[in-house]
Formats: structure tokens, C-alpha cells, sequence
């Protein structure tokens, strides 16, 4: 069964309408990545890479991870590049989970993590956040804690609800996490998408936890080009050669021009090509923000990510699914069911939309909502 963002993007496409449901990042690719990655096919570099991905692309990662968040990398045996960023946590459970782990989620979560991690016969246990300012209750995710309880994921900045982890916030999971000898999976792929003054801080770089994280990452959402499947891990190097043989199993390499282009980018592309992303996207995220204020659709504002959950409650539908549908016919704006993001009961008055598009695009949604 595909999931509920790829059944909203299909039924939008077939009505002609906007979509804010899959997070497509439809904006245009830096030249020097389109440039690079051209001129890699033409030079010829079309067949397998290394199975931790080309040598420039893993220096580029690792100067890139020591600059910007602090962590240092070794990129012969720490850093491995990976088929996205989904490619890297299937990688990273398949190298170090059993059936029956348990592997903690904060709630609301991405839906892939929690189906990917029950693809592999791991139980996902969600974590609830308050609602609204999104704050973690620390006696929850204690007790949330059992014999069988493996890893803890973040995802900072998190999607759907934009949550940043501030520092104090992951120093209190570090000692948990010390204290139960728990492995860390971090979802870090909206790094750059930070709004207002907000923060990332990976988790790798707290006293004790380079050596039990696995920092996932990658390209597709900081270069627009989620369709070319180049993300990256890294990890202390005693597992990272394990999580590689099953990367290796799974999906042979990342794209080998692709990686090309990829390692242009992190190298020629200047700070201030991030923090004017950062600008731009924290404008489009005030424009759909005001937008939804204006319907009715209350908004939670996200801190980071690109994403918005919005309170669906005036939108006629027995459900977030049925809300969902209402909510496109009438106006031609595709959203997804709250639902997705949420343990079964959770979720039912929320719809997610995503706010990366073209600027036109995005107007253009934001005055259709306007038919609601």
C-alpha cells in the first residue's frame, strides 16, 4: 500500500492542483551541482562507485560535517554515502537492529521511519510531544523505556512539525540515552532550514555520543534534488563497515554522476547560499502560515523544516483522510492526513503542508485556500 503523501500527490496531479503534500522540493538545482553532475555523465563516470560512495563527495561530507556541525569525521572509514537519506536509515537498521528491538519515536514522526523500521520486524514506540509548542516530556520517554528498547531516533529539524531540539533538550536524552546504553539514529536532512534565530545542534557533538550515533543526512532537500537519491551516514568507524555491507547489499552505490554533482555543491556553494535558503524559506513558511490563519486552518509555526500542521478542524470529514480529500476538491490544495504522522487515534484534525515550492506556487495555493 503506498503511502498516504504519495496517494494525496497522486490524486492532486490527476485534479490539476497544487501540491503541498509531498515534500518534492520542486525549486531549482544550484548550477554547480546541474553543471557537475552533467559533465561527470559526459566524462564517463557512469558505472559503480566504491560502496561508501566516490572520495571527493566523502571529503566534501566530512569537511563539511567538521565546519558546520561540528562533528569530526574521518572520510575513509567514518563517512558513507547512501542511497538518500532513507537508504541510510534502512542501511543503519538492517547493520544494527534484531527483530523485536524496540526503537523509541518522538511523536509527531515521519512515517517512513516508523514503516521502515517495522519492514524490518522492529517495533516502533512512539513518544508523544505536548501539542502545539511541541515540548518532550522526559518522564514519558522514560517510562516509554523497556528490556527491549535498542535506539532512539530524532529527527532535528523534525518533519512534520518543525520542532528543533534545542541543546538543553538533547543533553537530557544524552544521559538517557548514556544511562540505557541506547544507540542513536538522528534524521538531520533539514539542517539548513532553520527560522528566526533557531539553532541545529547534532547530537553527535554532545560529550559521549559520537561513538553510539549515527548522523544521517544529505543533499536532496539543501539542492532541490530529492528525485537524485544521494544522502549520506556517519558513524563510528567499528560499525560504519557493517552498515556499508548492507548498504552494498541493498542498493549497490548512490547514482555515480549524481555524487558528482552532490560534492560540487557542498564545495563551491558559499554560507550565504544557506542562510539566504534559510530566508527564503522562512518567508514561504510566514505566506502559507498567514494563509492558513486567514481560512481558519490554525497553524502550529514550525521552528525549522518545511513542513506545517494545521489544525483541520472546520474542514467536513469523518477523518484526516476524508479532511484531506475535502480539502483538495473544494480548493485544488493537496495537504496529508495528520494522521500519518501520529500512532493510530492521533492526528485526526490535522492535515501537514509543505511550503517548498516555487514562489509562484505557492501563491498561487495560498489564493485557492482562499475558496474554502
Amino acid at each position: 500500500m503506498q503511502s498516504e503523501i504519495r496517494s494525496m500527490s497522486v490524486e492532486c496531479d490527476r485534479m490539476g492542483g497544487v501540491n503541498l503534500a509531498q515534500g518534492v522540493c520542486d525549486t531549482g538545482v544550484p548550477a554547480p551541482v546541474a553543471e557537475r553532475a552533467l559533465a561527470a555523465i559526459e566524462q564517463g563516470h557512469n558505472i559503480y562507485t566504491r560502496l561508501d560512495g566516490i572520495a571527493v563527495l566523502r571529503d566534501a561530507i566530512a569537511q563539511k560535517a567538521l565546519r558546520y556541525n561540528g562533528i569530526h569525521a574521518d572520510p575513509e572509514s567514518e563517512v558513507l554515502v547512501t542511497s538518500g537519506a532513507t537508504g541510510a536509515f534502512y542501511a543503519a537498521c538492517l547493520a544494527l537492529l534484531n527483530p523485536g528491538d524496540e526503537v523509541l519515536l518522538f511523536e509527531p514522526f515521519y512515517g517512513y521511519h516508523a514503516n521502515t523500521l517495522r519492514a524490518q520486524r522492529a517495533v516502533p514506540v512512539a513518544v508523544p510531544l505536548e501539542n502545539g509548542n511541541w515540548a518532550i516530556d522526559f518522564d514519558r520517554l522514560r517510562r516509554a523505556i523497556t528490556p527491549r528498547t535498542r535506539a532512539l531516533l530524532i529527527n532535528t529539524p523534525s518533519n512534520p512539525c518543525g520542532k528543533v531540539f534545542t541543546r538543553e533538550e538533547l543533553a537530557q536524552i544524552a544521559a538517557i540515552v548514556e544511562e540505557h546504553d541506547l544507540i542513536v539514529f538522528t534524521d538531520e536532512i533539514y539542517e539548513y532550514f532553520v527560522f528566526e534565530g533557531a539553532q541545529h545542534v547534532s547530537f553527535a557533538t554532545l560529550p559521549g555520543m559520537a561513538s553510539r550515533t549515527i548522523t544521517i543526512s544529505g543533499l536532496s532537500k539543501t539542492f532541490s534534488i530529492t528525485g537524485w537519491r544521494v544522502g549520506y551516514l556517519i558513524a563510528d568507524r567499528s560499525v560504519l563497515g557493517t552498515i556499508g555491507y548492507f548498504h552494498d547489499l541493498t542498493y549497490v552505490c548512490a547514482p555515480a554522476p549524481l555524487q558528482h554533482g552532490a560534492a560540487a555543491g557542498l564545495v563551491a556553494l558559499p554560507d550565504e547560499y544557506y542562510q539566504a535558503m534559510a530566508r527564503d524559506y522562512q518567508s514561504k513558511r510566514d505566506l502559507l502560515c498567514g494563509a492558513l490563519t486567514r481560512m481558519g486552518l490554525t497553524p502550529s509555526i514550525p521552528a525549522g523544516a518545511y513542513y506545517v500542521l494545521a489544525d483541520a478542524s472546520r474542514i467536513a470529514g469523518a477523518n484526516a483522510r476524508e479532511k484531506a480529500r475535502t480539502l483538495l476538491a473544494a480548493t485544488g490544495v493537496a495537504a496529508v492526513a495528520g494522521t500519518a504522522f501520529f500512532a493510530e487515534g492521533r492526528g485526526e484534525n490535522l492535515l501537514r503542508f509543505c511550503f517548498a515550492k516555487r514562489e509562484e506556487d505557492l501563491q498561487r495555493a495560498c489564493d485557492l485556500l482562499g475558496k474554502l
